[in-house]
Protein backbone atom coordinates (compact mmCIF):
# COMPACT_ATOMS: atom_id res chain seq x y z
CA UNK A 1 0.00 0.00 0.00
CA UNK A 2 1.17 3.52 -0.86
CA UNK A 3 1.70 5.42 2.39
CA UNK A 4 0.62 9.07 2.53
CA UNK A 5 1.18 11.51 5.37
CA UNK A 6 -1.32 14.24 4.51
CA UNK A 7 -5.09 14.31 4.85
CA UNK A 8 -7.22 15.61 1.99
CA UNK A 9 -10.78 16.94 2.01
CA UNK A 10 -13.24 18.16 -0.61
CA UNK A 11 -16.90 18.80 -1.26
CA UNK A 12 -18.05 15.69 -3.13
CA UNK A 13 -21.41 17.07 -4.26
CA UNK A 14 -22.16 19.86 -6.72
CA UNK A 15 -21.22 23.39 -5.73
CA UNK A 16 -24.81 24.57 -5.79
CA UNK A 17 -27.78 24.76 -3.45
CA UNK A 18 -29.28 21.32 -2.80
CA UNK A 19 -30.94 19.07 -0.25
CA UNK A 20 -27.73 17.28 0.79
CA UNK A 21 -24.07 18.26 0.70
CA UNK A 22 -21.22 15.81 1.24
CA UNK A 23 -17.69 16.50 2.44
CA UNK A 24 -15.25 13.65 1.92
CA UNK A 25 -12.00 13.30 3.91
CA UNK A 26 -9.21 10.76 3.35
CA UNK A 27 -5.96 10.28 5.23
CA UNK A 28 -3.65 7.97 7.11
CA UNK A 29 -5.41 8.38 10.48
CA UNK A 30 -8.63 10.33 11.02
CA UNK A 31 -9.34 9.53 14.67
CA UNK A 32 -8.15 12.93 16.00
CA UNK A 33 -10.09 14.81 13.34
CA UNK A 34 -13.22 12.76 14.11
CA UNK A 35 -12.93 13.40 17.83
CA UNK A 36 -12.53 17.17 17.36
CA UNK A 37 -15.25 17.50 14.72
CA UNK A 38 -17.78 14.95 15.94
CA UNK A 39 -16.91 14.45 19.59
CA UNK A 40 -16.58 10.68 19.21
CA UNK A 41 -14.93 7.90 17.22
CA UNK A 42 -17.46 6.34 14.89
CA UNK A 43 -18.33 2.69 14.49
CA UNK A 44 -16.99 1.64 11.04
CA UNK A 45 -19.43 1.55 8.14
CA UNK A 46 -22.43 2.63 10.23
CA UNK A 47 -24.28 5.86 9.38
CA UNK A 48 -24.46 7.92 12.57
CA UNK A 49 -26.62 11.01 13.04
CA UNK A 50 -24.84 13.70 15.03
CA UNK A 51 -23.70 17.32 15.06
CA UNK A 52 -20.64 18.75 13.30
CA UNK A 53 -18.93 21.27 15.58
CA UNK A 54 -16.57 24.22 15.15
CA UNK A 55 -13.49 25.06 17.25
CA UNK A 56 -15.69 26.46 20.03
CA UNK A 57 -17.91 23.36 20.04
CA UNK A 58 -20.75 25.32 18.46
CA UNK A 59 -22.91 23.35 16.06
CA UNK A 60 -22.05 24.03 12.41
CA UNK A 61 -24.56 21.56 11.03
CA UNK A 62 -26.20 18.22 11.80
CA UNK A 63 -26.30 15.18 9.60
CA UNK A 64 -24.94 11.72 8.95
CA UNK A 65 -21.30 10.70 9.31
CA UNK A 66 -19.85 7.43 7.98
CA UNK A 67 -16.36 6.15 8.74
CA UNK A 68 -14.52 3.69 6.47
CA UNK A 69 -11.26 2.59 8.11
CA UNK A 70 -8.22 1.56 6.05
CA UNK A 71 -7.90 -0.56 3.97
CA UNK A 72 -11.62 -1.14 3.39
CA UNK A 73 -12.44 2.21 1.81
CA UNK A 74 -12.57 3.85 -1.59
CA UNK A 75 -9.02 5.23 -1.34
CA UNK A 76 -7.56 2.44 0.78
CA UNK A 77 -6.93 5.01 3.54
CA UNK A 78 -9.18 6.07 6.40
CA UNK A 79 -12.16 7.82 4.80
CA UNK A 80 -14.79 9.94 6.54
CA UNK A 81 -17.92 11.20 4.80
CA UNK A 82 -20.03 13.98 6.29
CA UNK A 83 -23.57 14.24 4.88
CA UNK A 84 -25.01 17.59 5.85
CA UNK A 85 -27.42 20.13 4.45
CA UNK A 86 -26.72 21.27 0.91
CA UNK A 87 -26.46 25.02 1.44
CA UNK A 88 -23.43 26.59 -0.21
CA UNK A 89 -22.34 28.48 2.89
CA UNK A 90 -22.88 25.67 5.41
CA UNK A 91 -21.06 23.02 3.33
CA UNK A 92 -18.11 25.37 2.82
CA UNK A 93 -17.97 26.11 6.54
CA UNK A 94 -17.80 22.37 7.16
CA UNK A 95 -14.96 22.02 4.64
CA UNK A 96 -13.07 24.93 6.25
CA UNK A 97 -13.42 23.23 9.64
CA UNK A 98 -11.76 20.09 8.21
CA UNK A 99 -8.90 22.21 6.86
CA UNK A 100 -8.59 23.87 10.28
CA UNK A 101 -8.14 20.38 11.74
CA UNK A 102 -5.19 19.61 9.46
CA UNK A 103 -6.66 18.56 6.12
CA UNK A 104 -5.88 20.26 2.84
CA UNK A 105 -8.05 20.81 -0.23
CA UNK A 106 -7.88 17.77 -2.51
CA UNK A 107 -6.64 18.18 -6.06
CA UNK A 108 -8.92 17.12 -8.95
CA UNK A 109 -9.17 13.33 -8.99
CA UNK A 110 -6.93 12.90 -5.96
CA UNK A 111 -9.29 10.52 -4.13
CA UNK A 112 -9.37 8.21 -7.15
CA UNK A 113 -5.64 8.64 -7.67
CA UNK A 114 -5.05 7.42 -4.12
CA UNK A 115 -7.35 4.45 -4.79
CA UNK A 116 -5.15 3.61 -7.78
CA UNK A 117 -1.87 4.09 -5.89
CA UNK A 118 -3.17 1.93 -3.06
CA UNK A 119 -4.08 -0.87 -5.49
CA UNK A 120 -7.83 -0.59 -4.92
CA UNK A 121 -8.39 -0.16 -8.65
CA UNK A 122 -6.24 -0.16 -11.77
CA UNK A 123 -5.87 2.72 -14.21
CA UNK A 124 -8.61 1.46 -16.54
CA UNK A 125 -11.09 1.37 -13.66
CA UNK A 126 -9.98 4.80 -12.47
CA UNK A 127 -10.65 6.29 -15.89
CA UNK A 128 -13.98 4.48 -16.16
CA UNK A 129 -15.19 6.32 -13.03
CA UNK A 130 -14.73 9.63 -14.84
CA UNK A 131 -16.34 8.14 -17.97
CA UNK A 132 -19.33 6.97 -15.92
CA UNK A 133 -19.82 10.49 -14.58
CA UNK A 134 -19.51 11.99 -18.08
CA UNK A 135 -21.64 9.35 -19.84
CA UNK A 136 -24.19 10.94 -22.16
CA UNK A 137 -26.25 7.84 -22.99
CA UNK A 138 -27.51 4.60 -21.50
CA UNK A 139 -25.12 2.60 -23.69
CA UNK A 140 -22.18 4.72 -22.49
CA UNK A 141 -23.19 4.08 -18.86
CA UNK A 142 -23.28 0.33 -19.49
CA UNK A 143 -19.90 0.30 -21.19
CA UNK A 144 -18.28 2.46 -18.50
CA UNK A 145 -19.67 0.09 -15.87
CA UNK A 146 -18.19 -2.88 -17.71
CA UNK A 147 -14.76 -1.25 -17.50
CA UNK A 148 -15.31 -0.30 -13.85
CA UNK A 149 -16.29 -3.88 -13.00
CA UNK A 150 -13.00 -5.09 -14.46
CA UNK A 151 -13.97 -6.72 -17.78
CA UNK A 152 -11.50 -4.60 -19.75
CA UNK A 153 -8.79 -5.12 -17.12
CA UNK A 154 -9.34 -8.89 -17.12
CA UNK A 155 -8.95 -9.05 -20.90
CA UNK A 156 -5.72 -7.03 -20.67
CA UNK A 157 -4.36 -9.21 -17.85
CA UNK A 158 -5.01 -12.36 -19.92
CA UNK A 159 -2.96 -10.90 -22.78
CA UNK A 160 -0.20 -9.96 -20.34
CA UNK A 161 -0.14 -13.49 -18.91
CA UNK A 162 0.21 -14.95 -22.41
CA UNK A 163 2.98 -12.48 -23.29
CA UNK A 164 4.91 -13.29 -20.10
CA UNK A 165 4.61 -17.01 -20.73
CA UNK A 166 5.92 -16.59 -24.29
CA UNK A 167 8.74 -14.33 -23.14
CA UNK A 168 9.90 -16.95 -20.64
CA UNK A 169 10.35 -19.58 -23.36
CA UNK A 170 12.02 -17.14 -25.76
CA UNK A 171 14.41 -15.90 -23.05
CA UNK A 172 15.25 -19.54 -22.31
CA UNK A 173 16.24 -20.02 -25.95
CA UNK A 174 18.64 -17.04 -25.62
CA UNK A 175 20.20 -18.52 -22.47
CA UNK A 176 20.93 -21.84 -24.17
CA UNK A 177 22.10 -20.94 -27.70
CA UNK A 178 24.28 -24.01 -28.00
CA UNK A 179 21.26 -26.28 -27.70
CA UNK A 180 19.85 -27.63 -30.92
CA UNK A 181 16.28 -26.41 -30.44
CA UNK A 182 13.67 -28.52 -32.22
CA UNK A 183 11.70 -26.98 -35.08
CA UNK A 184 8.52 -27.76 -33.16
CA UNK A 185 9.50 -25.13 -30.55
CA UNK A 186 9.92 -22.49 -33.25
CA UNK A 187 6.49 -23.35 -34.65
CA UNK A 188 5.02 -23.19 -31.14
CA UNK A 189 6.45 -19.68 -30.71
CA UNK A 190 4.93 -18.61 -34.02
CA UNK A 191 1.53 -19.99 -33.01
CA UNK A 192 1.74 -18.22 -29.66
CA UNK A 193 2.54 -14.91 -31.36
CA UNK A 194 -0.41 -15.34 -33.70
CA UNK A 195 -2.74 -16.30 -30.85
CA UNK A 196 -1.76 -13.27 -28.73
CA UNK A 197 -2.07 -11.02 -31.78
CA UNK A 198 -5.62 -12.34 -32.30
CA UNK A 199 -6.46 -11.59 -28.65
CA UNK A 200 -5.15 -8.04 -29.01
CA UNK A 201 -7.08 -7.54 -32.25
CA UNK A 202 -10.31 -8.61 -30.52
CA UNK A 203 -9.74 -6.19 -27.63
CA UNK A 204 -8.79 -3.48 -30.14
CA UNK A 205 -12.11 -3.83 -31.97
CA UNK A 206 -14.09 -3.61 -28.73
CA UNK A 207 -12.00 -0.64 -27.63
CA UNK A 208 -12.55 1.18 -30.93
CA UNK A 209 -16.29 0.83 -30.43
CA UNK A 210 -15.87 2.13 -26.88
CA UNK A 211 -13.85 5.11 -28.09
CA UNK A 212 -16.62 5.98 -30.56
CA UNK A 213 -19.16 5.66 -27.77
CA UNK A 214 -17.14 7.89 -25.47
CA UNK A 215 -16.03 10.60 -27.90
CA UNK A 216 -18.75 10.58 -30.55
CA UNK A 217 -18.16 12.74 -33.60
CA UNK A 218 -17.96 16.41 -34.55
CA UNK A 219 -20.35 16.89 -37.46
CA UNK A 220 -20.40 20.22 -39.31
CA UNK A 221 -23.25 21.19 -41.64
CA UNK A 222 -21.93 23.25 -44.54
CA UNK A 223 -23.36 24.64 -47.72
CA UNK A 224 -24.57 27.76 -49.46
CA UNK A 225 -27.41 29.86 -48.02
CA UNK A 226 -30.96 28.44 -48.31
CA UNK A 227 -29.94 24.86 -49.15
CA UNK A 228 -31.66 23.68 -45.96
CA UNK A 229 -28.90 23.40 -43.33
CA UNK A 230 -31.06 24.73 -40.49
CA UNK A 231 -34.04 22.65 -41.62
CA UNK A 232 -31.80 19.57 -41.62
CA UNK A 233 -30.57 20.37 -38.11
CA UNK A 234 -34.18 20.64 -36.93
CA UNK A 235 -35.01 17.32 -38.61
CA UNK A 236 -32.04 15.51 -37.04
CA UNK A 237 -32.73 16.86 -33.54
CA UNK A 238 -36.51 16.52 -33.98
CA UNK A 239 -36.89 19.99 -32.52
CA UNK A 240 -37.11 23.58 -33.72
CA UNK A 241 -33.60 24.46 -32.58
CA UNK A 242 -32.64 26.57 -35.59
CA UNK A 243 -34.36 29.56 -37.18
CA UNK A 244 -35.50 28.74 -40.70
CA UNK A 245 -35.94 31.60 -43.16
CA UNK A 246 -35.85 32.17 -46.91
CA UNK A 247 -33.69 35.23 -46.31
CA UNK A 248 -30.03 34.39 -47.18
CA UNK A 249 -27.57 34.82 -44.31
CA UNK A 250 -30.08 34.13 -41.49
CA UNK A 251 -27.57 31.86 -39.71
CA UNK A 252 -24.61 34.00 -38.72
CA UNK A 253 -23.17 32.15 -35.74
CA UNK A 254 -22.58 28.48 -34.99
CA UNK A 255 -25.65 26.65 -33.69
CA UNK A 256 -24.43 23.69 -31.61
CA UNK A 257 -26.70 20.75 -30.87
CA UNK A 258 -26.20 17.14 -29.81
CA UNK A 259 -28.03 14.01 -30.87
CA UNK A 260 -27.59 10.44 -29.69
CA UNK A 261 -27.82 7.57 -32.20
CA UNK A 262 -27.71 4.07 -30.66
CA UNK A 263 -25.92 5.58 -27.69
CA UNK A 264 -23.27 7.35 -29.79
CA UNK A 265 -23.14 11.14 -29.30
CA UNK A 266 -22.96 13.31 -32.41
CA UNK A 267 -22.11 16.99 -31.92
CA UNK A 268 -23.80 18.94 -34.71
CA UNK A 269 -22.68 22.40 -35.81
CA UNK A 270 -25.01 24.35 -38.07
CA UNK A 271 -22.86 26.98 -39.75
CA UNK A 272 -23.29 30.21 -41.66
CA UNK A 273 -24.00 29.72 -45.35
CA UNK A 274 -20.86 30.00 -47.44
CA UNK A 275 -21.09 32.81 -49.97
CA UNK A 276 -19.54 36.17 -50.85
CA UNK A 277 -21.03 38.86 -48.62
CA UNK A 278 -20.51 42.55 -47.89
CA UNK A 279 -22.08 42.16 -44.43
CA UNK A 280 -19.30 42.34 -41.79
CA UNK A 281 -21.16 40.18 -39.26
CA UNK A 282 -22.03 37.56 -41.86
CA UNK A 283 -18.39 37.43 -43.03
CA UNK A 284 -17.34 36.81 -39.40
CA UNK A 285 -19.79 33.89 -39.28
CA UNK A 286 -18.37 32.50 -42.52
CA UNK A 287 -14.81 32.69 -41.13
CA UNK A 288 -15.96 30.81 -38.02
CA UNK A 289 -17.53 28.20 -40.30
CA UNK A 290 -14.12 27.61 -41.92
CA UNK A 291 -12.58 27.10 -38.47
CA UNK A 292 -15.14 24.44 -37.54
CA UNK A 293 -14.75 22.69 -40.90
CA UNK A 294 -11.02 22.31 -40.13
CA UNK A 295 -11.64 20.27 -36.95
CA UNK A 296 -14.68 18.24 -38.05
CA UNK A 297 -14.79 14.44 -38.14
CA UNK A 298 -17.70 14.42 -40.58
CA UNK A 299 -18.86 17.11 -43.00
CA UNK A 300 -22.48 17.13 -44.13
CA UNK A 301 -22.31 18.98 -47.43
CA UNK A 302 -25.84 20.13 -48.15
CA UNK A 303 -26.88 20.71 -51.76
CA UNK A 304 -30.20 21.01 -53.51
CA UNK A 305 -31.11 17.71 -55.17
CA UNK A 306 -31.64 19.32 -58.57
CA UNK A 307 -28.41 21.34 -58.47
CA UNK A 308 -24.86 20.43 -59.39
CA UNK A 309 -21.67 21.52 -57.64
CA UNK A 310 -20.81 25.04 -58.72
CA UNK A 311 -17.63 27.08 -58.31
CA UNK A 312 -18.56 28.24 -54.80
CA UNK A 313 -19.33 24.67 -53.71
CA UNK A 314 -15.95 23.54 -55.02
CA UNK A 315 -14.29 26.36 -53.11
CA UNK A 316 -15.69 25.44 -49.72
CA UNK A 317 -14.91 21.76 -50.40
CA UNK A 318 -11.28 22.86 -50.56
CA UNK A 319 -11.56 23.99 -46.94
CA UNK A 320 -12.16 20.41 -45.81
CA UNK A 321 -9.13 18.67 -44.25
CA UNK A 322 -7.84 15.59 -46.05
CA UNK A 323 -9.03 13.10 -43.41
CA UNK A 324 -12.58 14.36 -42.96
CA UNK A 325 -15.42 12.05 -43.99
CA UNK A 326 -17.80 13.66 -46.48
CA UNK A 327 -21.51 12.96 -46.73
CA UNK A 328 -23.22 14.81 -49.58
CA UNK A 329 -26.80 15.54 -48.56
CA UNK A 330 -29.01 16.11 -51.61
CA UNK A 331 -31.89 18.01 -50.02
CA UNK A 332 -35.37 19.02 -51.25
CA UNK A 333 -36.29 15.79 -53.03
CA UNK A 334 -39.88 16.77 -52.23
CA UNK A 335 -39.50 19.29 -55.07
CA UNK A 336 -37.97 16.84 -57.56
CA UNK A 337 -40.08 13.76 -56.85
CA UNK A 338 -37.00 11.56 -56.33
CA UNK A 339 -37.17 8.74 -53.77
CA UNK A 340 -34.99 8.89 -50.65
CA UNK A 341 -31.86 6.77 -51.03
CA UNK A 342 -28.29 6.24 -49.85
CA UNK A 343 -25.45 5.84 -52.35
CA UNK A 344 -21.76 5.17 -51.89
CA UNK A 345 -19.25 6.74 -54.30
CA UNK A 346 -15.71 5.81 -53.39
CA UNK A 347 -14.95 7.15 -49.95
CA UNK A 348 -17.93 9.52 -50.03
CA UNK A 349 -21.64 9.00 -49.42
CA UNK A 350 -24.68 10.58 -51.04
CA UNK A 351 -27.98 10.79 -49.19
CA UNK A 352 -31.09 11.95 -51.03
CA UNK A 353 -33.65 13.33 -48.57
CA UNK A 354 -36.11 16.05 -47.70
CA UNK A 355 -35.44 17.95 -44.50
CA UNK A 356 -38.90 19.49 -44.86
CA UNK A 357 -40.90 16.24 -44.97
CA UNK A 358 -38.44 14.01 -43.10
CA UNK A 359 -38.11 11.54 -45.97
CA UNK A 360 -34.63 9.98 -45.91
CA UNK A 361 -33.61 11.38 -42.51
CA UNK A 362 -33.31 7.84 -41.11
CA UNK A 363 -30.97 7.01 -44.00
CA UNK A 364 -28.75 9.91 -42.95
CA UNK A 365 -28.75 8.72 -39.33
CA UNK A 366 -27.73 5.25 -40.52
CA UNK A 367 -25.00 6.76 -42.68
CA UNK A 368 -23.59 8.78 -39.77
CA UNK A 369 -23.24 5.61 -37.68
CA UNK A 370 -21.72 3.76 -40.64
CA UNK A 371 -19.02 6.33 -41.38
CA UNK A 372 -18.03 6.33 -37.69
CA UNK A 373 -17.57 2.54 -37.84
CA UNK A 374 -20.19 1.89 -35.15
CA UNK A 375 -21.38 -1.68 -34.71
CA UNK A 376 -23.95 -2.28 -32.01
CA UNK A 377 -22.31 -4.76 -29.63
CA UNK A 378 -23.04 -5.71 -26.03
CA UNK A 379 -19.42 -6.36 -25.01
CA UNK A 380 -17.98 -2.89 -25.52
CA UNK A 381 -15.39 -1.27 -23.27
CA UNK A 382 -15.28 2.48 -22.84
CA UNK A 383 -11.83 3.27 -24.21
CA UNK A 384 -9.56 6.26 -24.58
CA UNK A 385 -7.08 7.27 -27.24
CA UNK A 386 -4.14 6.11 -25.12
CA UNK A 387 -5.69 2.61 -24.90
CA UNK A 388 -6.12 2.52 -28.68
CA UNK A 389 -2.52 3.62 -29.31
CA UNK A 390 -1.09 1.08 -26.84
CA UNK A 391 -3.07 -1.77 -28.44
CA UNK A 392 -2.02 -0.71 -31.95
CA UNK A 393 1.61 -0.49 -30.88
CA UNK A 394 1.53 -3.87 -29.15
CA UNK A 395 -0.03 -5.50 -32.20
CA UNK A 396 2.79 -4.13 -34.40
CA UNK A 397 5.35 -5.50 -31.94
CA UNK A 398 3.71 -8.95 -32.13
CA UNK A 399 3.81 -8.83 -35.93
CA UNK A 400 7.52 -7.97 -35.88
CA UNK A 401 8.18 -10.68 -33.29
CA UNK A 402 6.44 -13.21 -35.55
CA UNK A 403 8.63 -12.18 -38.49
CA UNK A 404 11.73 -12.53 -36.31
CA UNK A 405 10.87 -15.95 -34.88
CA UNK A 406 14.11 -17.84 -34.46
CA UNK A 407 16.17 -14.67 -33.98
CA UNK A 408 15.70 -14.95 -30.27
CA UNK A 409 17.22 -11.64 -29.09
CA UNK A 410 15.18 -9.59 -31.57
CA UNK A 411 12.03 -11.54 -30.84
CA UNK A 412 12.49 -11.14 -27.09
CA UNK A 413 12.89 -7.36 -27.45
CA UNK A 414 9.67 -7.03 -29.46
CA UNK A 415 7.80 -9.10 -26.88
CA UNK A 416 9.20 -6.91 -24.09
CA UNK A 417 8.01 -3.78 -25.87
CA UNK A 418 4.58 -5.34 -26.44
CA UNK A 419 4.30 -6.22 -22.76
CA UNK A 420 5.28 -2.70 -21.73
CA UNK A 421 2.69 -1.14 -24.05
CA UNK A 422 -0.10 -3.42 -22.80
CA UNK A 423 0.93 -2.83 -19.18
CA UNK A 424 0.59 0.93 -19.66
CA UNK A 425 -3.15 0.45 -20.18
CA UNK A 426 -3.71 -0.76 -16.62
CA UNK A 427 -1.07 1.56 -15.20
CA UNK A 428 1.67 -0.91 -14.31
CA UNK A 429 4.12 1.06 -16.47
CA UNK A 430 3.00 4.69 -16.16
CA UNK A 431 5.06 7.82 -15.88
CA UNK A 432 4.08 10.36 -13.21
CA UNK A 433 3.18 12.93 -15.85
CA UNK A 434 0.74 10.48 -17.46
CA UNK A 435 -0.98 9.91 -14.11
CA UNK A 436 -1.11 13.64 -13.47
CA UNK A 437 -2.77 14.28 -16.82
CA UNK A 438 -5.35 11.52 -16.34
CA UNK A 439 -6.46 12.49 -12.84
CA UNK A 440 -6.45 16.25 -13.47
CA UNK A 441 -9.62 15.81 -15.57
CA UNK A 442 -11.59 14.40 -12.61
CA UNK A 443 -14.04 16.32 -10.45
CA UNK A 444 -12.87 17.84 -7.18
CA UNK A 445 -13.87 15.40 -4.45
CA UNK A 446 -13.69 12.33 -6.70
Amino acid sequence: MQQTTDTIAAIATGLARGGVGIVRISGANLTKLMDALLGQILVPRVATYLSFRDEESEVLDSGLAIYFPSPHSYTGEDVLELHGHGGIVVINLLLQRCIQLGARIAQPGEFTKRAFLNNKIDLIQAESIADLIDASSKQAVRSANRSLQGYFSTAIQQVLASLIELRITVEAAIDFPEEDLPSSMLEKHRQSCQSIGTEIESIFKQSMQGAILRNGAQVVLVGQPNVGKSSLLNALTQDEVALVSEIPGTTRDINRQEICLEGVPFHLFDTAGLRYSDDVVERMGIEKTKQFIAIADVALIILEAQANLNELDQQFLSYLPAGVTKIFVLNKIDLTGEPPRLENKGADYLVYLSAKTGAGIDLLRTCLLKVMGWQSEANVFIARERHIQSLKGAKLCLERALNQAGQWELMAEELRLAQELISQITGEYSADDLLGDIFSHFCIGK
